[in-house]
């Protein structure tokens, strides 16, 4: 057994390395994790981190991180539940915390705007392409079924808030496959977090935003979310461009840009967006805010998870959750569709980057540099003429 202390450093330059290496999403990072700590240094076994997966799939937020965090505990305790989640976040943060800095002063630059017009179009194939893969896993039934098409309605017909509809599509889809069994197991579904006061946590929409105006969102949106970073592309749809018009589109679309070319957590698109909301308080306090949920999850679900695994109700309701969001993915790509995809050049760059994700299922990355590079061109193409 090694000492603490040995044990926490070891966690932290571990981390600190995925956390800056860690480009690709969270599948790339659940392979790095793998490949780091079962097979290089055993710290746990197969079976176990398969078993960590399935857990942190059980609960709201970036499972990826999540995963980071549960590790960290099994290695060192609550120090290294610390440990591990921050210096795997640190990375990712600081990295698009200086990129904030930048697009600030940059952003009204010729240049700049014709770099992120053209990676626009590859961002809504990226949503398309998550919106697709995630149809197998997401409709699973006629319910589920059921539970996407009114979660698009929903939200895309009547504009009723995303995670209220998800909330809905979960009671939904947990009544219709378990009513039979009412009264058997209910009890075991509900978390503390899952509560309705949740949906109390919503601050009064300010014309400009203070840092805990920032950090109530983020901390809302962490506590909720299901499905990974495209379904923070819907919450943030919802919250901040659609309910308090603190973002425009085109901002929100080069922040998940952002976070597309960075590594670690695309959820640290929060830093970004609480940099340009509030100034450096706010990309603290939106970086706080989204992640500190999932550090208090992780501690839930050591004591919980018995009880989760053996839920019928809580696996129909996490269903019903992952419809909806696959309904609200399906949303927000048609709506950035329809801002983004204006003109033959758009299309072209949206055509380009379909093939070399599709076809070629090429990292996202480079779509993305690809992208900005022709619209680079375009750009230096109008003012020659």
């Amino acid at each position: 057994m090694y000492p603490l202390c040995p044990r926490l450093t070891e966690l932290a330059r571990v981390f600190l390395k995925l956390g800056t290496i860690g480009f690709g999403g969270p599948a790339a990072h659940i392979a790095m994790l793998e490949a780091e700590i079962v097979t290089r240094r055993q710290w746990i076994s197969q079976a176990q981190f398969l078993d960590l997966i399935g857990l942190t799939n059980l609960i709201p937020g970036p499972s990826s991180t999540e995963l980071a965090i549960y590790i960290g505990y099994l290695r060192a305790g609550w120090w290294g539940l610390i440990v591990a989640g921050v210096c795997f976040i640190v990375p990712a943060m600081a990295i698009v915390w200086g990129m904030a800095i930048v697009y600030e002063r940059i952003n009204d630059l010729p240049q700049a705007i014709a770099m992120f017009a053209g990676i626009k179009p590859v961002v809504v194939v990226l949503t398309i392409q998550a919106m697709w893969k995630l149809r197998i896993s997401a409709i699973k039934n006629l319910p589920t079924g059921i539970a996407g098409v009114v979660t698009i309605a929903l939200i895309g017909v009547f504009d009723v808030n995303t995670l209220i509809v998800l909330l809905v599509a979960g009671f939904g889809v947990m009544v219709w496959q378990n009513w039979r069994n009412w009264g058997g197991g209910l009890s075991v579904v509900w978390l503390p977090k899952l509560d309705l006061p949740i949906l109390a946590i919503v601050p009064a929409i300010a014309s400009q935003p203070s840092w805990v105006d920032v950090f109530t969102i983020f901390l809302k949106i962490g506590a909720t979310i299901y499905g990974g970073g495209y379904v923070l592309l819907a919450f943030l749809q919802s919250e901040l461009v659609e309910r308090t018009q603190w973002l425009t589109s085109t901002q929100l679309l080069d922040a998940i840009a952002i976070g597309q070319v960075t590594p670690g957590p695309l959820f640290t698109t929060a830093t970004f967006i609480g940099y340009l909301l509030a100034g450096h308080a706010g990309a603290l306090a939106a970086t706080i805010g989204i992640f500190l949920p999932s550090f208090i999850f992780v501690v839930i679900v050591t004591f919980w998870a018995p009880k989760l695994r053996q839920s019928v109700w809580f696996r129909s309701w996490l269903d019903g959750v992952n419809a909806g969001a696959w309904g609200a993915i399906a949303v927000v790509a048609y709506r950035l569709g329809v801002v983004t995809l204006v003109d033959w050049l758009s299309i072209s760059i949206a055509a380009i980057g379909a093939l070399l994700i599709w076809r070629w299922r090429v990292d996202p990355l480079w779509p993305i540099l690809v992208g900005a590079t022709i619209g680079l061109l375009g750009q230096l193409a109008r003012s020659h003429h």
